[in-house]
């Protein structure tokens, strides 16, 4: 199945400057496997994404389509064909 990863500027340095990242993935993948292909492509996304437990790191937010992934199972959610998946920082100020 086809997923298009979306990318944010502070990570596109570790994806050679790619806004957006096709994947082809095993059908009926959970968002940890999307993972998986995304940093067989693009290495230096690992440690920007997850932490050394291999979860998300708290300050990332990854969305599935339109649900943010934590809501939906985390690493476990399911992920359809053609699905958009947006990984995004945290924006936090005061």
């Amino acid at each position: 199945m086809r997923v298009t990863v979306h990318l944010p500027g502070q990570l596109r340095a570790e994806a050679d400057g790619a806004a957006h990242v096709p994947l082809e993935v095993a059908g009926g993948t959970a968002l940890a496997g999307v993972l998986d292909a995304l940093v067989a492509r693009h290495p230096g996304l690992d440690r920007r994404i997850r932490d050394e437990q291999g979860r998300l790191r708290r300050y990332v937010n990854v969305f599935v389509d339109e649900d943010e992934c934590r809501t939906v199972g985390g690493l476990s959610a399911p992920v359809r064909d053609g699905a958009d998946v947006r990984v995004l920082p945290s924006v936090a100020g005061g």
